[in-house]
């Protein structure tokens, strides 16, 4: 006992002055859905909230797109995925290759440059590369592209290949795309060899997004998170007996709460707010875990912690939920995944970082995802090339509570497609196009009720009066949208946020 003391003393002192970082990214979870946003949630999330109580609470803070793969890729590089090709993707199956080139730098490299070990579990999806037996590569989502993979040959383009020393986690989706089955690394080890069968798996609204596809013997469709929790703490319990002279850098990447809602047993009816509640009360624990393991091992004041979400919620989320559980997941914004209105990128951020940031704060400034890279590099005194993380503003200032004034000048969101993107400045936000920009509120039986006709070519919002962007101010206000157009424009020909004013 007392080796144990002495040694996780030493470690205490040893990184004093260099802080470990949790990154723990939420997948379709939305502002709504989260109580210490949404005092009317129909889901207790007491973990969350504690995390918020301890910390920094950001109230306008958006992922840098409305799908994952894109946002996935924004915050893991700083750069906008609109600025690439293939930007707009989001992967299935066995789709690639990798949406991050090889030289391009990312968050857990430049930690690794500053003596970090770098783990990611759980979900990847920003591309792979498989090969047949022939070495030919794979980048196709089709169920048969899966069955010509070469299981005995490397997985490239994945996380060991950008930064991280530690992976274990999925390509894509964990239970939605047709490979079912666990990357160890950069190989699979357990191959998928038996045909998933979906009769066995639970049957209500949040499960219909499950394709059918290959299985491993070792996947659990109904436990995949907690896999995910048992490798995350692992690898904390491991990186204090062996490593202690080193910090750590822990990207937990969740399946919840993307449909299919598949909380495991011990959740199941728990909530009281059906299999979706139970999927969020489930993340909720799992964070809850996390937090009593940085404790266990003598590292909870000494590790920041980043809690946040991909996007908004989804649709099927969205619908049954407000009209099951009287729970609305993007509350009070208007919009879901894939759109390009507030409720499909205003997302939960919440910052804890003991020795830094003091409990109970609220923070306004206006914020994305992709200024991580920045902020951490700030952080861990790390500087920045020229051409790396180009879209990424350092926020430490507002996570201190110092700044005096509004850190990032404008802000930019990518819809579905990269062709839509959207623009922030102060409280006016201009769309460069007509409807959501992702789904399709007019031939969508289920979101048909929420579509508001509107004939203009793009859209102006004044959010501090029209919070939910009700009314289309174009025509009123073309001053204003031909600013924020020609901004736009010219972030897009700098191929930079930042320095672009």
């Amino acid at each position: 006992m007392k080796a144990l003391l002495s040694l996780l003393f030493l470690h205490a002192f040893l990184q004093a002055e260099t802080p470990n970082i949790l990154l723990i990214l939420a997948d379709d979870l939305g502002y709504g859905d989260v109580s210490c946003y949404h005092s009317e949630s129909k889901i207790p999330t007491p973990h969350i909230d504690q995390l918020a109580r301890e910390g920094m609470r950001f109230t306008d803070a958006h992922s840098p797109c409305t799908v994952c793969t894109p946002t996935r890729y924004s915050i893991l590089t700083g750069q906008m995925g609109f600025r690439i090709p293939r930007g707009g993707t989001v992967f299935a199956g066995a789709g690639g290759p990798s949406l991050i080139a090889s030289e391009r730098l990312t968050l857990p490299e430049m930690l690794r440059e500053k003596n970090y070990r770098t783990a990611c579990f759980g979900k990847w999806h920003i591309g792979l590369t498989f090969r047949d037996k022939q070495g030919k590569a794979i980048h196709s989502s089709s169920p048969e592209a899966i069955q010509s993979i070469d299981y005995t040959r490397r997985i490239e383009g994945g996380p060991i290949d950008h930064g991280f020393d530690q992976f274990y986690g999925t390509a894509c989706c964990p239970t939605t795309d047709w490979l079912y089955a666990f990357i160890d690394g950069d190989r699979i080890p357990v191959p998928p060899t038996k045909q998933l069968d979906r009769s066995k798996l639970p049957k209500h609204p949040y499960s219909e997004d499950c394709r059918p596809g290959s299985i491993a013997e070792n996947f659990p469709m109904q436990e995949v998170d907690m896999v995910f929790l048992a490798k995350s703490q692992a690898f904390l319990r491991s990186h204090t007996k062996d490593h202690p002279s080193k910090p750590f850098f822990l990207f937990h990447s969740a399946q919840a709460v993307h449909l299919p809602s598949f909380a495991a047993p011990p959740f199941q009816g728990k909530s009281q707010a059906g299999p979706h509640g139970d999927f969020i009360l489930q993340l909720d624990w799992i964070v809850g875990e996390l937090m009593k393991t940085l404790a266990e091992i003598g590292e909870a004041d000494n590790t920041i912690v980043i809690f946040t979400s991909d996007n908004g919620p989804e649709i099927a989320s969205a619908i049954h939920m407000r009209a099951d559980h009287q729970h609305d997941p993007a509350h009070p914004w208007r919009g879901i995944k894939r759109d390009q209105w507030e409720g499909g990128h205003r997302v939960p951020l919440i910052v804890r970082w003991p020795s830094k940031i003091k409990a109970r704060q609220t923070c306004d400034q206006l914020i994305s995802q992709t200024d991580l890279m920045a902020t951490i590099a700030a952080v861990i005194g790390a500087e920045l090339p020229e051409h790396a993380a180009e879209d990424s503003f350092n926020m430490l200032p507002a996570w201190l509570g110092t700044a005096d004034h509004p850190v990032r000048p404008y802000l930019l969101t990518q819809a579905f497609s990269t062709q839509h993107l959207a623009i922030r400045r102060g409280n006016w936000k201009y769309l460069d196009h007509p409807g959501s920009g992702g789904n399709n509120y007019e031939k969508n039986p289920d979101l048909r009720k929420y579509h508001r006709p509107d004939s203009a070519p793009a859209q102006l919002y004044d959010l501090a009066t029209d919070p939910g962007e009700t009314k289309n101010l174009l025509v009123e206000k073309p001053e204003i949208a031909q600013e924020l157009k020609i901004l736009s424009e010219k972030s897009k020909a700098s191929g930079r946020s930042r320095g672009t004013k």
